[in-house]
């Protein structure tokens, strides 16, 4: 294929009527959800009113559950959404799905419903903290968040013991990195706050970072970026 990008919806119109003003149909279109002057709904809307209906897979990014914006979705021309953070064999599964001509029925996955679960999220990057929110969010959890290993030590003594499920654990953060930090909760005087579920959440996935994760007393390993079905099958395992 032969991509181009802009970052904001006006920029995407202006290519679009370029496209049709040189005779360069634009034959894929994957537009972000959350956009700073338009939302992805609101452009896939502009979109075919330029090019009348011309139907092209248009694809919608979300970090979010779109089953709220599905059905109007569908009604403006949205052929399929795709999760983020962003994985290339699931992109790559959503667009075979969308050229196929003849379309297998695709099983929706089981939702599990954590209401009533809550989660300390141990994570120092912004960004992150604000995916992971978003993902836990709409998976039911309350999600408090500390900054690095210490906070999350702090939270751990002063909170009751069984106020938190479990526990999100980041490894690369200052003060007090994870290992650290898990060996410190493992170690706290109340045995129910010491066994609570620590999982490694960590963009180094080798052998030698899972061992010394198992080692130390967490529970399992998840990788960033975030893979949203594992680790819903990781929490679901462990509550």
């Amino acid at each position: 294929m032969n991509p181009e990008w802009t970052n904001n919806g006006q920029g995407a119109i202006e290519r679009i009527k370029n496209a049709i003003g040189q005779a360069d149909e634009v034959k894929v279109c994957v537009i972000d959800r959350m956009m700073p002057d338009m939302s992805g709904i609101e452009l896939v809307r502009r979109i075919r009113e330029i090019t009348g209906n011309a139907p092209a897979p248009t694809f919608i990014l979300t970090a979010y559950d779109w089953t709220d914006i599905e059905t109007e979705a569908r009604k403006t021309g949205v052929t399929a959404f795709c999760p983020k953070p962003f994985f290339r064999s699931e992109f790559r599964s959503v667009m075979e799905a969308s050229f196929r001509t003849e379309k297998p029925a695709e099983a929706l996955p089981e939702k599990v419903d954590f209401s009533g679960k809550r989660v300390l999220l141990v994570e120092d990057n912004e960004m992150n903290q604000m995916i992971a929110e978003a993902i836990l969010t709409d998976a039911g959890f309350q999600v408090d968040i500390a900054g690095d290993g210490e906070a999350a030590e702090d939270r751990m003594s002063a909170e009751p013991a069984g106020h938190y499920d479990i526990v999100l654990m980041d490894i690369q953060m200052p003060k007090m990195d994870g290992y650290e930090a898990t060996r410190r909760i493992r170690a706290l005087a109340d045995p129910r706050k010491a066994r609570i579920p620590i999982v490694a959440v960590t963009a180094n996935v080798f052998e030698e970072d899972t061992k010394i994760a198992q080692e130390i007393g967490m529970n399992d390993h998840l990788s960033k970026p975030y893979d949203i079905p594992k680790m819903m099958e990781t929490l679901k395992k462990l509550l």
